[in-house]
């Protein structure tokens, strides 16, 4: 493997060689986990298209598609249109609307395939005419489009309730409302305010445990209506907390970038099951993790698991919300895509450093797929920022 050089922090330049062998891995099916795994999957960008990127998606619809089999093909669950796929940064509901047919389309062409779409209300902008009739007219706008492909639902958080709620009470209006009308039973997220500021005081309350008390307070009365919830506040101790306190026969779903391995294995009281944006980027090692707790064998989950979590903690750093760039950079150094361009010109966002640190952090976490691949390509993306390679 050939050496290149990379920038460290004090601007100077260091040879660097990956060390690790990847994790093996194999093709598996869901039925080797004993967990449900969701993997929330990126959206793959059409490089050569003429378009504006800040202005207008274009999307390369093969290699997204790909993608998605990619992730069936190691065991995991789709989660499709959500915040990984820049659901709000870059994807509209127009193209999530389309990314959701064509993925259902793909996923009913493998038997046992599972997957579950994002359902928001971000074709709303929020405004002072922005109503809670509208937002619950907007949520079932996207339901009703889902549903009708036969798709389950990801009930997403919605920046214009958070616009427009002016208690607890009126969360529990929309909810109430949309939960009593889905078809199949939802996974509802929460999402934090670190992965989107514009959702700071969802549910009615500034601290998270007050808005914990409502959402409580929704799933027990709907408890029939929801799969699960999925919460992203990356808090282990908050996610403990409210998985303990779930009515009998829903499922946490963890949605913890920094602590998911932890939250996955569980206690003598309880686990996790998943719906991360990390298992994009990490899905062989994952994979593998996956069925080897599902054997039995705990020592050898947290031995692959474990040294993917600096990883993510890295790509998953504040701002929190620019963690999409990390994850399709990985899929650009794994050659699941032929270039690193994203949607809405989002692959800005994180600097050369950042990228550099990345590259280190993936070899130490074993899931640089194909090393010789992924060295020529960072020394191509590395020598595009002004830093000579060998």
């Amino acid at each position: 493997m050939s050496m290149l050089n990379l920038p460290n922090p004090d601007r100077s330049v260091s040879a660097y060689e990956i060390r690790n062998a990847p994790v093996e891995t194999a093709k598996r099916d869901a039925s080797s986990f004993n967990r449900i795994a969701y993997a929330a999957a990126h959206v793959v960008a059409d490089p050569l298209a003429d378009n504006d990127p800040w202005l207008s998606p274009a999307i390369d619809w093969d290699k997204t598609m790909a993608f998605r089999h990619h992730l069936w093909d190691l065991g995991f669950g789709v989660a499709e249109a959500m915040d990984t796929a820049q659901r709000g940064m870059g994807l509209g509901w127009p193209e999530a609307r389309e990314l959701i047919e064509r993925a259902l389309k793909e996923a009913k062409s493998r038997p046992g395939a599972l997957i579950a779409c994002g359902a928001g209300t971000d074709h709303l902008t929020p405004g002072p005419d922005v109503t809670i009739d509208r937002i619950i007219a907007a949520y079932e706008e996207q339901i009703a489009a889902i549903e009708a492909h036969g798709g389950r639902i990801i009930l997403m958080a919605s920046r214009a309730l958070a616009a427009a709620a002016n208690g607890p009470d009126d969360y529990a209006r929309v909810y109430d409302r949309i939960l009593s009308g889905v078809k199949e039973p939802v996974i509802i997220h929460w999402l934090g305010e670190m992965f989107d500021p514009a959702l700071e005081g969802y549910w009615g309350a500034a601290d998270h445990i007050a808005a914990m008390d409502v959402a409580l307070e929704v799933i027990a009365t709907h408890a029939d209506k929801v799969d699960g919830i999925k919460i992203s506040l990356l808090s282990k101790e908050k996610e403990i907390t409210m998985r303990r306190r779930l009515p009998a026969g829903v499922r946490m779903y963890t949605g913890d970038d920094f602590n998911y391995a932890k939250l996955i294995a569980g206690d003598g009281e309880g686990y996790s099951d998943a719906l991360l944006g990390i298992f994009d980027a990490i899905a062989p090692a994952a994979s593998t993790a996956l069925a080897a707790l599902g054997a039995g064998e705990e020592k050898k989950f947290f031995d692959l698991l474990d040294p993917t979590v600096p990883l993510s903690r890295h790509i998953f750093k504040a701002p929190t919300r620019f963690y999409k760039t990390g994850v399709v950079f990985l899929a650009y150094l794994n050659g699941l895509q032929d270039h690193f361009t994203m949607i809405g010109g989002q692959e800005s966002t994180r600097s050369t450093l950042h990228l550099a640190e990345l590259f280190r952090l993936a070899d130490q976490a074993r899931v640089l797929i194909e090393p010789d691949l992924a060295t020529a390509r960072m020394r191509q993306v590395m020598a595009v920022h002004g830093i000579a390679q060998p």
